[in-house]
This record gives C-alpha cells, sequence and structure tokens, in this order.
C-alpha cells in the first residue's frame, strides 16, 4: 500500500509537470527595434510567468517578406504599417482575422483606430489595430541649414555631400510630391504612378553628389548628424526628436507638401500559435504606464487618447518645436499599396542603386 501511495504521487508530481509544461506559451513578436524594450518584456513576463517574449527586429519590407516566404507562419504577432496588410492579404494570404472582443480599443484614439480598420478590412473582417504613429519628414540642423523646408531642398546644390537618405519607397513618395505629383492618387493609374517614377528616379540620380550617405537605420543617421557630417536629411520625427534633447538646433522638419504619416499596428500571422499570447501583449503595451515607458524608447505617439503627454519631456519638447497644428493638418498618411506597385517602387529604387552605389 505505502508502494501504490509513492507511485500514485510521483505519477501524480509528473502529470502535472507535463500539464504546466503544456501551458507555457513563446510568444514570436515580429517588430520595429525599439518596440520591446528589454523593460517591457521583463513586466509582461512578471505579469505572465507562462508566456516567454521572443523578439525579431525588422521593418516593414522583411516583414511581409518573412511571412510571406512561410506562408504566414514562424510568428505570433506582427507590427506593419497601416498601408501594408490589405494589400498584402490579398496577394499572399499572410494574416488572419483579428478577434477584437480580446483587445481593449476604449481608450484608442477614434481616428487612428477608424483609420486602420478602414485600411485593414477585408470582407467584413478587421485584420488590424493601432499601436504607434508617426511622421517622415526633414531632420534639419536649422543653424547650419536655416533654408531647408522642402524635400527638393536635399538635393540643393548648396548642400553638395552635406544631406542623407534612406534609399525605400518613402523617399520615392516624398520626391514624388517635391516635383508637385500626388503619388497616392496615381496609384489608381498605374501607368500614370509609373511615369511619376521616371521622374523621380531620374531625380534621385541626378541628385547623387548632395548624398553624403544612405541611412540604413536611426543610428547611423543620429551619428552623421551629431558629427556634423550632414546638415539635414529625410528622417523619422522620432530620430529627430531624441536628437534635439541633444542639440535643440537639430529639429525635425515637415515638408511644406506635408510630412507622411504612418501607423504601425497589431496583426496576426495566419499560421501564429499563440494567439491568447498575442492578445495579452496588445493590451499589455497600450497601458498608459507602459505607453510612457515605450515611448521613451521609441519617441513614437501611442494609439491612446493622451499619448503624447506620456512622451518624454525632451521629446514632448522636440514635438512642440516641430509640429504647428497646420502642419498637423497637412499631414499625408500613407495610402493602402495596391498590387503591383511594390515591384514597381522596388525595380526604380534598383535602377537608383546601381546608379549612385547606394
Amino acid at each position: 500500500m505505502q508502494m501504490k501511495s509513492v507511485l500514485s504521487a510521483i505519477t501524480a508530481s509528473v502529470a502535472l509537470s507535463l500539464a504546466s509544461g503544456a501551458q507555457a506559451e513563446t510568444l514570436r513578436l515580429l517588430t520595429w527595434g525599439s518596440y520591446a524594450p528589454d523593460n517591457v518584456i521583463e513586466m509582461f513576463e512578471e505579469k505572465y510567468p507562462d508566456i516567454d517574449v521572443e523578439v525579431t527586429y525588422s521593418n516593414n519590407e522583411e516583414m511581409i517578406a518573412k511571412l510571406r516566404a512561410t506562408g504566414g507562419a514562424g510568428f505570433d504577432l506582427a507590427q506593419p504599417s497601416h498601408d501594408r496588410i490589405y494589400a498584402a492579404q490579398l496577394e499572399f494570404d499572410i494574416y488572419k482575422p483579428l478577434d477584437l472582443s480580446q483587445i481593449d480599443t476604449s481608450n484608442m484614439t477614434p481616428k487612428l483606430l477608424d483609420g486602420v480598420k478602414e485600411n485593414a478590412t477585408i470582407d467584413g473582417e478587421v485584420y488590424a489595430v493601432p499601436h504607434q504613429w508617426g511622421t517622415t519628414g526633414l531632420m534639419v540642423n536649422t543653424a547650419e541649414a536655416p533654408d531647408v523646408k522642402n524635400w527638393g531642398d536635399l538635393c540643393d546644390p548648396a548642400y553638395e555631400g552635406k544631406t542623407s537618405m534612406r534609399l525605400k519607397r518613402t523617399i520615392l513618395l516624398a520626391t514624388a510630391y517635391s516635383l508637385g505629383e500626388d503619388p497616392f492618387a496615381a496609384y489608381s493609374d498605374l501607368d500614370k504612378y509609373q511615369g511619376i517614377l521616371d521622374d523621380v528616379t531620374t531625380r534621385l540620380i541626378e541628385c547623387k553628389d548632395n548624398i553624403k550617405a544612405y541611412w540604413q537605420g536611426g543610428d547611423d543617421l543620429s551619428a552623421m548628424m551629431l558629427s556634423g557630417e550632414i546638415v539635414a536629411a529625410e528622417s523619422w520625427d522620432s530620430t529627430a526628436y531624441k536628437l534635439f534633447g541633444e542639440n535643440p538646433d537639430i529639429k525635425f522638419v515637415p515638408p511644406a507638401t506635408g510630412a507622411l504619416a504612418w501607423i504601425d499596428t497589431f496583426v496576426l500571422p495566419r499560421k501564429g500559435k499563440a494567439d491568447d499570447a498575442a492578445y495579452k501583449w496588445i493590451n499589455f503595451v497600450l497601458q498608459p504606464e507602459i505607453v510612457e515607458l515605450m515611448s521613451a524608447s521609441t519617441g513614437a505617439i501611442a494609439s491612446i487618447n493622451g499619448a503624447a503627454d506620456l512622451l518624454p519631456e525632451d521629446k514632448k519638447a522636440a514635438v512642440n518645436a516641430a509640429f504647428s497644428d497646420a502642419d498637423i493638418d497637412n499631414l499625408k498618411f500613407f495610402a493602402n499599396i495596391p498590387p503591383g506597385v511594390e515591384d514597381m517602387e522596388g525595380k526604380a529604387l534598383e535602377k537608383i542603386k546601381a546608379a549612385t552605389g547606394g
């Protein structure tokens, strides 16, 4: 009898251990650099000790490429920008609809939530909700280049060898605006859009002598600006905000034609295995106390009400130095990318790289 009791206890202990192990999850997060800071991950794992967070840092193009290559497998939560969902889903079927009942949307900024839902609804199913938003415009050392006000000024011969840009699709759109075109309006006529891309390609190749270097990420862009190697660049606003704290002459300047605005989202990859953990992460990071920590890492503004007040003091000052009400009204939100457009833009970028060594 005694032996039976011992065996029963051992069996129960093993069963409990196996059951506990079966409940453990890994949340595989595919996101932008700084969107999953260590302190936030530690707090999440402390609240949910049965979930481990595994982070892969990426960008829009790589997120889609990774998910496309696996049919939506390998990750449980991804964060593409709002314009990278509709067409990617239609073409590649890499996402699955959200269960909005699992997400606390009550404190989300209505304009951002409604905008993302409008962009990311297919056959009545919502595929994304907003996380953080910001803009791309100009970062300018205003003491050295006070007259840089628009995209085309990066190619002003007065700043030969003293500017920078990133050879991604954003600079194609920005240059189109500098040439007096509306690239988003042209998405409905791809022949017209190809003509715009041809003019943009020519212009950016002509601009090569102005470029000190094509930046790859915020760190190398920041280093060039702080060292004085460059005086103006295409930039994410968050990068400029960070540098403003070190040198108040370095400001984010919304171009006269309007800063390009993006909203980074939460989406579920189609073959993700940890939906419950993904919903927990979404709700966790949109709490005001976590938004405050996240904003210190990203410099971007969260999608919740009052998020600007949760920015660190230096970034609040940088935002106020950058944007007027008119600048906000003039924002150009990225439009959904129709099928085929990214291939067209990719060919334009390859031609520019080949001609400039970028």
